[in-house]
């Protein structure tokens, strides 16, 4: 039997590149907030289990998510990082979900399809934690996806933190992960916040996953315009542009 399914939506930021007083995930993309396209794609994979975290005007956010689907919110008073976001949301996890899929509230584009196959791919292998990569012509701005010489997954690096040699990798991280509930348990607790941003990162448990020994794996595959994340109003045009496309083919 399949391990129940919980999704952990991050959507606590204000989005400082937007120069925008309103929280980035509650811009529209086609007359709706973004937020509302990924619960709407998480609920078909995690039903009642979508917890959302929400920060910088919580409740603005929250009433966006309740138009779409009947989340449960976990606050995030200080944005302190991704890894943080995810531990407020663990006690809101129900007791029977052995998978948490960990989403961004700011890629619209995102389809079930892959999500579907990003579960399938990480039950499947047994794995403790699968993340969504692609290859990008341009990484910038991305974590990147750092391999051993056995092209396992040792870890992720963000830009700000990468080498010269470290940047020029191609392979990065969507932000969108399938983990172990055990395996989240067990790794948050050891995230420090030794970085450029003085941050918990969340892509740091991929790394202690490494060092632990754990199973750590990448679902490929994914349309590289499905994980466009938005964080200036051009990457929002170009979003909005991109799902107006897809609109009018599906029509």
């Amino acid at each position: 039997m399949r391990p129940a399914i919980a999704a952990i939506i991050l959507a606590a930021g204000l989005g400082k590149r937007m120069h925008s007083t309103k929280a980035k995930v509650l811009h529209e993309v086609l007359g709706r907030p973004m937020v509302s396209y990924v619960v709407a794609v998480a609920e078909k994979i995690a039903g009642e289990a979508v917890i959302v975290v929400v920060g910088h005007q919580a409740q603005a956010v929250r009433s966006a998510v309740s138009q779409t689907v009947a989340a449960r919110y976990a606050l995030q008073e200080r944005q302190m990082g991704t890894g943080h976001a995810v531990q407020c949301a663990l006690p809101l996890l129900p007791a029977g979900c052995g998978q948490v899929l960990v989403l961004c509230g700011d890629t619209p584009l995102l389809t079930v399809g892959t999500l579907q196959r990003l579960v399938a791919d990480q039950v499947a292998s047994g794995r403790d934690a699968t993340l969504v990569a692609v290859n990008l012509e341009n990484p910038t701005g991305y974590g990147r996806v750092l391999l051993n010489a056995q092209s396992r997954v040792c870890g992720i690096v963000e830009e700000a933190d990468a080498s010269a040699s470290q940047r020029a990798i191609r392979l990065i991280n969507s932000g969108i992960y399938c983990l172990r509930r055990e395996f989240l348990a067990e790794m948050l607790p050891r995230l420090s916040t030794d970085n450029a941003q003085q941050e918990f990162y969340l892509t740091d448990i991929i790394r202690l996953g490494y060092e632990s020994g754990k199973t750590i794996g990448v679902s490929p595959g994914a349309d590289p315009e499905e994980i466009l994340g938005v964080n200036t109003p051009q990457d929002l045009a170009r979003v909005e542009a991109l799902m107006a496309r897809r609109n009018t083919i599906s029509a």
